[in-house]
């Protein structure tokens, strides 16, 4: 492909992204394909000749692009938003065409120096405490990673990474918490048998008494309290720790804190929501995600901590063919995580704050709260429905009741579901609270407006009332 086709190929495609914004509104929301029909449709072997890429680009239109559920579609209530915006897609589009590997600051140094300048306006938007140092991992679930391993090592004082873990180490959450916690707890090397879950609750956040008596009860069988992980918006209810509690606790105890803040950080840019991170000043390490309630496109994690040297021991090393002159001056990003190849993700992200500004961002994730509370009054006022858990962000958790035995509602509303996803209007998940099938209504995306509220509930509303008759 020379530059003039590559040019005409380039405005095609970003003049079909620009109508698919417009009325993606018109495709369902949900892919209907049956499992393996996108690859039955892909041969067996590669190419051995080049294709013209119109014929390329039919095939994506063709075979893939009924494959796709629309992330971005206004009818999109299901998981927690994996938002984009013009501004971010625009933003991923230059980095990838400048190709950037950016391991060490000296392979571009505006990478390395806008993702510092970026991160730190992030802490300032967020008000997090003066001092923490930011790195962009590729999701919650790496950063949670980092966390646990830089926990690690400094309740071994640094000795796992050269002889391995001679004592148990233990690991706290919530039973709310996140299956990225139980899996970055494998990984590193803590075991299963050695993460505790503690009860919460009625509003399902974590019981700090709870907290502390296991954190004793381990103690005293020759344990070591390596990490503690508090939530600030729980996956199934964003339900929200007692962060000051758990710092407290952390504290006294010599812990490391972990805050996974996935979803729900993002409202901290409003002041009116900073109530969730009273008690920040314990915090050793904090993530959230802007590719899912900030507009930028997946992947964009953003990772936190107090003192950047615990992470620094952990994850750096020296080979001479990564050594450069300015090695000591700068930030080199590659020490910072687990991976050594890095994106520049931080070039949407600068993007975005810089087309929405902060008043905008701010406008966007409080219009969202307000439809969300829109949404459970809706419920409250409808007899035979009823809310989960409490309204705090954009998530409402709801069911319908009418009285039967709890199996049998939990059959209806399963199927209230299977039919709501099934009009290709709207996508909702579930998931399971008190031991009651709940739906899940996330009001985050992008393009969606009051009027997708109202025509949701309603079109919930009627189908829960066929379904009973």
């Amino acid at each position: 492909m020379d530059n003039a086709e590559f040019r005409r190929h380039g405005h095609d495609f970003v003049d079909w992204l620009a109508d698919y914004m417009e009325n993606i509104e018109d495709r369902p929301v949900m892919s209907r394909l049956n499992p393996g029909e996108v690859k039955s449709r892909i041969p067996v072997e590669a190419p051995a000749q080049a294709e013209p890429m119109d014929r390329i680009f039919d095939d994506f239109k063709n075979i893939i692009l009924p494959g796709i559920t629309h992330w971005q579609h206004p009818g999109w209530h299901a998981y927690f938003p994996a938002n984009n915006s013009p501004a971010s897609v625009l933003g991923e589009m230059l980095t990838a065409g400048l190709g950037v590997q950016g391991m060490v600051w000296q392979t571009s140094p505006a990478a390395a120096e806008l993702e510092d300048a970026v991160l730190e306006w992030l802490r300032k938007m967020l008000g997090l405490p003066e001092g923490m140092s930011g790195v962009i991992q590729d999701t919650a679930s790496t950063a949670t990673l980092c966390a646990l391993l830089s926990a690690r090592e400094k309740a071994t004082d640094f000795e796992s990474n050269e002889k391995g873990l001679e004592r148990g180490l233990t690991v706290y959450a919530s039973r709310e918490a996140h299956s990225s916690i139980e899996k970055g707890v494998k990984i590193a090397g803590y075991g299963r048998q050695n993460l505790r879950l503690i009860p919460t609750d009625a509003e399902f956040a974590v019981l700090p008494a709870k907290l502390e008596a296991a954190i004793g009860e381990d103690k005293t069988r020759g344990l070591r309290p390596a990490c503690v992980v508090a939530t600030l918006g729980t996956t199934s209810t964003t339900a929200v720790d007692p962060l000051r509690a758990v710092g407290e606790i952390a504290r006294r105890h010599g812990v490391w804190l972990h805050v996974d803040a996935a979803y729900a950080g993002t409202a901290a840019i409003l002041p009116e929501m900073r109530w969730m991170l009273d008690g920040a000043e314990y915090m050793d390490s904090f993530v959230f995600n802007p590719h899912k309630w900030m507009l930028t496109n997946f992947d964009c994690s953003a990772y936190f901590v107090k003192d950047p040297g615990p992470l620094l021991r952990t994850f750096e090393v020296h080979p001479e063919y990564l050594k450069t002159g300015v090695d000591p001056y700068v930030k080199n990003y590659r020490d910072w995580g687990i991976q050594l190849g890095r994106r520049f993700r931080a070039l949407k992200l600068w993007f975005v704050i810089r087309s929405y500004g902060v008043d905008g961002l701010q406008a966007f994730v409080r219009e969202h709260i307000r439809l969300a509370k829109l949404f459970e009054s809706r419920v409250e006022a409808e007899p035979g429905f009823e809310l989960m858990a409490p309204v705090r962000f954009g998530l409402v958790c709801f069911r319908l009741d009418d009285g039967r035995a709890p199996d049998a509602m939990n059959r209806v509303n399963r199927e209230l579901l299977d039919r709501l996803n099934a009009t290709g209007k709207v996508y909702l998940s579930h998931t399971v609270v008190n031991g009651k099938f709940t739906l899940r209504m996330v009001i985050g995306q992008r393009m969606t407006e009051e009027r997708h509220v109202r025509a949701a509930w309603e079109l919930i509303r009627t189908t829960a009332a066929g379904l009973l008759k």
